[in-house]
This record gives structure tokens, C-alpha cells and sequence, in this order.
């Protein structure tokens, strides 16, 4: 049975080789995005002693900066961070932020977010920067495949005896050890303790990589409401009438008032007369798992409870809050800046794994290839 498992880590761990070095690097350099983007002078102002411009507001000057751009959202990130209008679109695909001063509607910044680096980062990591029809199966069966890889290494990693074990449990480095046996160590000892991490990693991964993957693994966990969500409104809105003026304000000032210690809200604007506003407020700093979501009738501004996950949280079951941790579970956001680290540590060796791996394999190739030329 070794031999059949070591066959398949190592054929496996060939063919995903290159591709999982490429989406463990792109993870690892996308680690702390939010703390290096947020440096830029233009995400920040000077705190101020009077109130917020109202959504509306920001919206019609946001409108004028990108005409015929559709407006996605407004959020609201405190009182010394800029206000940013989200436009993205598909068909022509566009991805653009407009960075405001919230007190006084100045424009900031006008940010191309498809020529932005961690942009740049991100679809090397979801889509190989290829097509996303072509891209991310790729990913997504690379990552099932490195999956497979990893639990296959455990396996063939198991040692014979007491003797053998101590060698595979810590880095045996003598004085003046050579290149190959520091290799193997990295390789054999090292990736028995980035396994845990690599699974996870995996896990978290195929959430997004396949939707068979997402919901099995949604209703192992004990999740029961529906996963479907739209970005926009995911309700049709079936009341008729007048629509009440400035409702998308009505609708901030209301969550203003419910989640005063918020450190993001976000509005979402209609653009028919049958949907709802959406409202989201996070939670939580530096995580998305925290997060309430909310939807109004545009019209008499009745709260509309939703049928799927993404709902308040404190409706949300144990299982259902594990799933919407997923994106910080994945990033190590769960756990803060050091969890951030510990991800960021883990992901470059991961992507060495690949490398050692293949070390591995072509020196026992090229010695047995050596002994043949020989013997011959």
C-alpha cells in the first residue's frame, strides 16, 4: 500500500507541482493587502466634528467621476477613513473605486482597480492569470490534486520504527550536512508539520473552487439556510407605490443608529423599481465573518428577513457561522495580525514543497541513471 500511495504523491505532486508553487506564492503575497493598501494617504482624512455626507450625496458625486459606470455600493469605514464608491460591472468587465472625503464630498482618488498590484496578485491566485473560464477549474482541481498529495504524504511519511521516527519528526543537521540531506528534511520533516496548514488551506479553498465541494461541506458542518446570494439584492420586492425620498439614506441612518460601535458600514443603491436596498455592517475589525446583512423595501422601507446564509449573524447556526468565516479562516485573518503572519509563513513553504519535492525525485532519477551508465 506505501508503494501505491508514494507512486501517487509523487505523479500527483508532479503534475499539480508548478501550479500549486504558483498559488501558494500568490496567497503568501497577498497576506497583508489590507494592511499595505491601507497606508495610501488618499483611504484616509482628518477627523472632523461634523456628520457624515448622506449616501446620496456621495453617490451623485461619485456618478460624475465615472459616467455610465453602475454604482455596486457606498461604504462608510469611520470617521479618519475615506468613504469609497464601488463600480464594477461585467460585459464590459470593470472594477473601479472612488475615494471621498465622507465630511465634505472632496474626491481623493479615482483607483483603476484592475491595475492595481494586490488585483494583479489575486487573479494569479484564483485564475492563474488566464481566463477565469480556463483559470479557475484549473485552480480548483490543483488544489483537489494537492489535497490528495498532501493526505498521500502523511501516509507514506509514517515511519517503520521507533528509530526512524526521531528522524522524521525533527531536522537531523549535523555539523557540515550537505545540501541533499537538508533537502530531504525540509521536505519529509518539515511538510509533516505544514500538513494541518495545507489542509486547511485546501479545505477553505475548494469552498470557492467547487459548488458540489461547497455544499457538502456547508451541510457537514451543520449549515441549513440557503447559500444563494446576489450581490446586489437577492429579493424581488413586491410592493407598489411611491418610492420614499431618499430611502438609501434612511436606510444608513438607521444602521448608524442600531450598530454605533460598527467599524464598517456599506449601502448598496437600487437601480429598479423591484428590488431592495441592501445594507451590510461589519462587525468586526479586519475580519468579514462579523457581519450583519440586511434588506429594506425600497418603497416603505419594511424590513425584508432573508431565507439564506447571509442574514444577521445571531441568526446564523454554529455551522453557518463556521462557513462565513471561511474567507478568514483562509486568509489566517481569523486569529488577527498573527494569524495573518503564521499564514504568510506557512504559504511560502508551502510553495517550497513543490521544489523540494522535485529536488527529490531528480536526484534519485539521475542516481539510478548514473548507476546504469556504469554498470553498462
Amino acid at each position: 500500500m506505501k508503494k501505491i500511495f508514494r507512486k501517487l504523491h509523487l505523479w500527483l505532486g508532479l503534475l499539480s507541482g508548478l501550479l500549486v508553487f504558483v498559488i501558494a506564492l500568490t496567497g503568501a503575497l497577498y497576506a497583508f493587502q489590507a494592511e499595505i493598501s491601507s497606508l495610501a494617504g488618499y483611504r484616509h482624512v482628518q477627523e472632523q466634528h461634523g456628520s457624515f455626507l448622506p449616501p446620496s450625496v456621495l453617490q451623485q458625486i461619485a456618478e460624475e467621476q465615472l459616467p455610465g459606470k453602475e454604482l455596486h455600493s457606498i461604504n462608510y469605514r469611520g470617521r479618519t477613513h475615506a468613504a469609497e464608491a464601488v463600480f464594477y460591472g461585467y460585459e464590459p468587465t470593470y472594477y473601479q473605486l472612488v475615494f471621498l472625503n465622507p465630511y465634505t464630498g472632496e474626491v481623493l482618488k479615482v483607483k483603476d482597480m484592475e491595475k492595481d498590484f494586490f488585483r494583479f496578485i489575486i487573479n494569479g491566485h484564483f485564475y492563474l492569470w488566464l481566463p477565469p473560464a480556463i483559470g479557475q477549474p484549473l485552480v480548483a482541481w490543483s488544489t483537489l490534486v494537492f489535497l490528495l498529495v498532501t493526505l498521500t504524504g502523511l501516509i507514506i511519511w509514517i515511519p517503520k520504527n521507533r528509530k526512524a521516527l526521531k528522524k522524521r519528526i525533527w531536522f537531523s543537521w549535523e555539523k557540515g550536512a550537505k545540501w541533499p540531506k537538508i533537502n530531504f528534511d525540509l521536505h519529509v520533516v518539515g511538510g509533516l508539520y505544514a500538513t494541518v496548514f495545507a489542509v486547511i488551506f485546501a479545505i477553505t479553498g475548494l469552498v470557492w473552487g467547487f459548488q458540489w465541494f461547497a455544499y457538502g461541506y456547508y451541510k457537514i458542518v451543520g449549515g441549513v439556510k440557503s447559500l444563494a446570494y446576489n450581490d446586489i439584492s437577492p429579493y424581488k420586492n413586491q410592493t407598489t407605490g411611491n418610492k420614499t425620498t431618499h430611502a438609501l439614506d434612511s436606510v444608513w441612518v438607521l444602521m448608524q443608529h442600531e450598530y454605533p460601535e460598527a467599524t464598517t458600514i456599506e449601502v448598496h443603491p437600487v437601480h429598479t423599481d423591484s428590488t431592495l436596498i441592501t445594507a451590510s455592517v461589519s462587525l468586526g475589525k479586519g475580519t468579514y465573518w462579523k457581519t450583519d446583512y440586511r434588506y429594506f423595501d425600497q418603497h416603505s422601507l419594511t424590513e425584508v428577513k432573508p431565507d439564506n446564509i447571509y442574514g444577521r449573524l445571531e441568526d446564523a447556526n454554529a455551522g453557518e457561522k463556521l462557513f462565513r468565516m471561511n474567507y478568514d479562516i483562509h486568509t489566517g485573518a481569523i486569529l488577527g495580525l498573527p494569524g495573518k503572519i503564521l499564514a504568510f509563513v506557512m504559504s511560502l513553504f508551502i510553495a517550497s514543497l513543490p521544489v523540494t519535492g522535485f529536488i527529490i525525485w531528480w536526484r534519485k532519477k539521475r542516481n539510478k541513471l548514473q548507476k546504469k551508465s556504469r554498470k553498462h
